[in-house]
């Protein structure tokens, strides 16, 4: 199963760049720009037959607008034994103790790299007894490649021009290649949770990837549909 990480970071340009950082390396990812609207999410976020909290790991900011983030982290310590990793500017010895001391199971000062906060992740994951599967970022069928971490689209080598919705759904579907995504998982990953209802979104733009990646549009052999239930790209070479 995909695992699923909250990102509860006020920064809009902070948290779109790690969300979509992070969603290549195949997390999915939830996000929140408050103290309030993280709590809402962790109450909210069980998996269908699931019990609390359906979250496998946290990246907390602390300068949250309507409030601090180390009030999110006594609540979660208090619930749940989550992983949580607090990314913050602040910089001071005492702060990042009396965080750790709280129950953050490590600290990062920003600036940070990408890759060292996945590093960090995956440890904290790996001390919780979370496996980790290898994400795919790289997918290739009929002549037909996708690669997320360049990234880029060919086809019979050919450049395919995708626009940014084209490639998040394309790349949402990369991510579990082989297995049947939801309309709704499609939905709320690549437009958000408030169109999940939306499916009229999916057919125009799965109509647009199929006339640019399959051979026969109308015949798809990549892309194909799962009646009443989603969408199914098919397991790469």
């Amino acid at each position: 199963m995909t695992l699923r990480v909250l990102l509860v970071e006020d920064d809009r340009a902070l948290r779109a760049t790690l969300r979509a950082a992070l969603a290549v390396e195949g997390y999915e990812v939830l996000t929140a720009a408050s103290l309030s609207e993280g709590l809402a999410v962790v109450a909210h976020a069980a998996r269908p037959g699931e019990a609390s909290p359906g979250l496998d790991l946290v990246l907390l900011d602390l300068g949250l607008p309507d409030g601090d983030g180390d009030t999110l982290l006594q609540s979660l310590r208090k619930r749940h034994g989550l992983p949580v990793l607090v990314i913050s500017a602040r910089e001071a010895e005492g702060q990042k103790i009396r965080l750790l001391d709280a129950g953050a199971d490590d600290y990062l000062v920003k600036p940070f790299g990408m890759a060292e906060l996945l590093a960090r992740m995956r440890v904290a994951l790996r001390h919780r007894g979370t496996a980790l599967a290898p994400a795919i970022t790289r997918w290739q069928h009929e002549g037909v490649c996708v690669d997320l971490a360049d990234p880029r689209v060919l086809r019979d080598g050919q450049p395919v021009h995708l626009t940014p919705t084209e490639f998040k759904l394309l790349a949402r579907l990369v991510r579990s290649a082989g297995r049947i995504v939801t309309h709704r998982q499609l939905l709320a990953d690549v437009w958000g949770a408030e169109y999940v209802d939306h499916t009229h979104y999916l057919r125009l733009y799965m109509g647009q990837l199929r006339a640019k990646l399959e051979a026969v549009p109308a015949e798809p052999r990549l892309l194909l549909t799962e009646p009443g239930m989603g969408y199914r790209l098919v397991e790469g070479a």
